[in-house]
């Protein structure tokens, strides 16, 4: 009985160590980060058919307004999720830009 009681005593100590207690205060919540920049490829289509560049993506980015570019090489797959801050490039093998949109 001694020794059941006993480890009783042991595993409940046990149990005890782990449980985890809340901070004595909350960390300060941040606040969600906005969009510098909104893109607008609207102006862009007489780039269709340059060369893909690190050049003529900078240019790209610039004129458009975009945060970020996102190139899309042949035969790839993109995922759907949308961005308002993205720049996408698309090219063909040849390097030749084919489709520019935002998101």
């Amino acid at each position: 009985m001694a020794m059941r009681t006993v480890l009783v005593i042991a595993l409940a100590t046990s149990l005890a160590a782990c449980a985890t207690t809340p901070p004595a205060e909350a960390p300060p919540a941040e606040a969600p980060a906005a969009p510098d920049r909104t893109c607008d490829a609207s102006g862009l289509a007489a780039h269709i058919g340059h060369t893909a560049s690190q050049a003529s993506g900078a240019t790209l980015l610039e004129l458009s307004g975009a945060q970020t570019l996102r190139w899309g090489p042949p035969n790839s797959v993109w995922t759907m999720d949308y961005r308002a801050d993205r720049l996408n490039v698309r090219y063909d093998g040849d390097m030749k830009i084919t489709a520019i949109t935002c998101g």
